[in-house]
């Protein structure tokens, strides 16, 4: 995964899988206007942590979940959530 900026304020994400029978389903054009699916197991977990602290990084023992959010993303997104619980 590229450590690039998101575009925009879009996230990236990647998953990396051992085998591709850990793949369940990958759908292109779900029938939902132009939607895509992608489903499968990283089997069972292994640890999470922070790469580089812009990257969160799901471990299984089947493979790897790495999605562009920064420790700093979550705790603004925390801290959001609990004013909107306020209000």
């Amino acid at each position: 995964m590229s450590h690039n900026k998101p575009m925009a304020g879009k996230r990236t994400f990647s998953v990396d899988l051992k085998s591709r029978s850990s793949l369940r389903t990958a759908l292109l054009g779900n029938g939902h206007g132009d939607g895509v699916t992608i489903e499968g197991t990283i089997g069972a977990f292994k640890h999470v942590q922070f790469v580089e602290d812009t990257i969160l990084e799901l471990v299984g023992t089947e493979g790897t979940l790495r999605v562009d959010l920064s420790r700093e993303d979550l705790s603004k997104d925390s801290q959001k959530s609990k004013e909107d619980d306020v209000e």
